[in-house]
């Protein structure tokens, strides 16, 4: 296989474990923080990792459950989510992702992201993104007529006071302009490529995040206009992201948040 079937092997390993497991009895892994895994995450975990060791077993692996792994170079990495909105899929919700990415140096190579309760596959080579459904493909193409937002209001809130997402969501012109939604899990963002959403705005760290890194690299390879909050180059630090269907979106959510942040807080 080469690294896109492989990805999309690995997320769909993945989704069957989680659909699976759904609805059942679950164990609660406590993270602290008010974080906490379920039994179904490392499962899933557990049987990604084994298709992928087996198909690429000197790449670098890092996972949400079991850390970094293998003795690669680091040159070529593959960033895995499980289950992405574990909290949702705790209280029997069918909102989820299964992520994948290979990174190659600082670039994007592959990706994948399952939805397990629609058996849909979100993919990309880096260069262009598709769905598909039933073993069919087709390109995905992001626009923003439908002024609908996602909003991660989770923390941590790296860009508070100055900035918080539900402060943008409660501003005026935003209100007349768009309409906010909140899901808790990265599968929003392949929503954005979709043409589902128009936009997804978050706060944080997104380098080396397994959580964003198969939804980024989705919403590059379907054209989407992405950076961090202030309109520049998204993972130098806990800037955030802004990732807009088209730039006319990109521009006037980003006129928005500068109203609230125009400069990040020096960092230590």
């Amino acid at each position: 296989m080469n690294d896109v079937g492989v990805a999309i092997a690995v997320a769909g390993e993945g989704a069957a474990v989680v659909r699976h497991r759904f609805g059942t009895n679950l164990q609660r892994l406590d993270k602290g923080a008010g974080d906490f895994a379920t039994n179904a995450d490392v499962e899933a975990e557990n049987a990604m990792l084994v298709l992928l060791r087996r198909e690429r077993p000197h790449d670098v692996v890092l996972g949400e459950e079991t850390g970094s792994t293998g003795a690669g170079s680091g040159s070529r990495t593959w960033l895995i989510d499980p289950l992405c909105g574990t909290l949702n899929y705790a209280v029997k919700m069918r909102v989820a992702a299964v992520n994948v990415a290979l990174r190659v140096e600082r670039d994007f190579a592959a990706a994948a992201v399952a939805d397990p309760f629609n058996d849909e596959i979100f993919w990309t080579d880096g260069t262009s993104a598709f769905l598909r459904i039933g073993g069919r493909d087709t390109p995905l193409i992001p626009n923003g007529k439908s002024k609908l937002v996602d909003m991660n209001f989770d923390p941590p809130f790296s860009n508070a006071p100055a900035f918080k997402a539900a402060m943008l969501a409660a501003d005026p012109e935003f209100a007349a302009n768009f309409r906010p939604r909140v899901v808790s899990t990265t599968i929003a963002l392949t929503w954005v490529a979709t043409g589902q959403r128009a936009a997804y705005i978050t706060d944080g760290d997104i380098q080396n995040s397994v959580h964003f890194a198969a939804g980024l690299a989705v919403c590059e390879g379907a054209g989407c206009v992405v950076t961090d909050l202030l309109g520049n180059a998204w993972g130098n630090g806990p800037t955030g992201l802004l990732v807009a269907a088209d730039s006319e979106t990109h521009g006037a959510l980003l006129r928005l948040v500068r109203k609230y942040l125009r400069e990040f807080p020096t960092q230590p």
